[in-house]
C-alpha cells in the first residue's frame, strides 16, 4: 500500500506563520510537524511507501525528510512546478505515475488518528472508497457529501444544498484493484480541461461517482482535523495538550 500526500500549497490562510515554510512542516504536537505526525501514522498503519506532492517550500520539504526516519515505510517527494497557479487537481496529476497500485490519496493539512486510517484501509474491497464524517451542522467550506440509497457516493462538493447533505468528505481517499488505473484515466481527460487548473480532485471523484461505483467509509466516531486557519492550528494544538 501507498500513500499519496497532496502537500503543495502554502497555506496563505495561515500567514504570516507559512510565509517562508508550508502549511505541513508547523509545529503542532510539541516539535512534531503536520507532516511528521502525518507519516508517523501511516508506517504504524503499514503503508509502505509515501509519494509527499510538494511545491512551496519544497527545498524546506526535502530538507528535513532528509533527517528522519519513519519506520520501514520509504518517503519520496515529488515537485508540483504548477503549486503557484494551480488548485490540487493538477498536483494530483502530478503523482499520475505513482498511482500504479493500491494507493491512499489525502492533503496535507489533514491530522487523523491511527484508528481512523485503520478503519479505511480494513474496509470492504473497493476499487474507490471515499472517506466521511457526520455532523449536526455543516458549513461553506466543508466538502459536502450526498449518499445513494445504497451509501454509495452520489456527489460531492462545497456547493452541494444543505437539505441533500449526508456527510463531509475528509480529504482521504481509498483506490484498490482497477481504481488506481480508472482514476489516472479520469485525471488525464480532466487535466485537459481549460478550467483544470482552478479544480480539485474531488472533482474528478465526483464525476466519475455519475459513472461507476464509489463507495464510502464512514469514520464517525475517529478524530481527524483538517488545519486551514489560525483557529483550526489552534484547536489542534490545544488538542495534542
Amino acid at each position: 500500500m501507498r500513500a499519496i500526500v497532496l502537500s503543495a500549497g502554502q497555506g496563505k490562510r495561515l500567514l504570516p506563520l507559512t510565509a517562508t515554510e508550508p502549511k505541513c512542516l508547523l509545529p503542532v504536537d510539541g516539535n512534531s510537524t503536520v507532516l511528521d505526525l502525518q507519516l508517523e501514522a501511516m508506517a504504524r498503519c503499514g503503508i509502505e511507501m509515501a509519494t509527499v506532492v510538494v511545491g512551496f517550500g519544497a527545498e524546506s520539504v526535502d530538507r528535513f525528510l532528509a533527517g528522519r526516519r519513519f519506520g520501514d515505510m520509504r518517503v519520496e517527494t515529488l515537485y508540483n512546478p504548477f503549486f503557484s497557479i494551480s488548485d490540487n487537481l493538477a498536483t494530483c496529476w502530478m503523482a499520475r505515475e505513482a498511482m500504479a497500485g493500491d494507493f491512499v490519496l489525502l492533503n496535507g493539512d489533514t491530522l487523523f488518528e491511527d484508528a481512523l486510517l485503520q478503519r479505511v484501509i480494513a474496509s470492504p474491497p473497493a476499487p474507490i472508497a471515499v472517506t466521511i464524517d457526520r455532523k449536526d451542522e455543516y458549513d461553506a467550506d466543508d466538502m459536502k457529501v450526498k449518499l445513494d440509497p445504497e451509501g454509495r457516493l452520489g456527489a460531492i462538493g462545497k456547493t452541494l444544498p444543505l437539505s441533500t447533505v449526508d456527510g463531509e468528505a475528509i480529504g482521504m481517499i481509498l483506490f484498490r484493484n482497477s481504481g488506481p488505473k480508472a482514476y489516472r484515466e479520469a485525471l488525464e481527460r480532466a487535466i485537459r480541461q481549460p478550467e483544470s487548473m482552478r479544480n480539485w480532485y474531488l472533482a474528478v471523484v465526483n464525476e466519475m461517482a455519475q459513472k461507476m461505483p464509489v463507495e464510502t467509509v464512514c469514520i464517525e466516531g475517529c478524530w481527524w482535523a483538517e488545519i486551514d486557519c489560525q483557529e483550526d492550528l489552534d484547536a489542534v494544538r490545544g488538542h495534542f495538550l
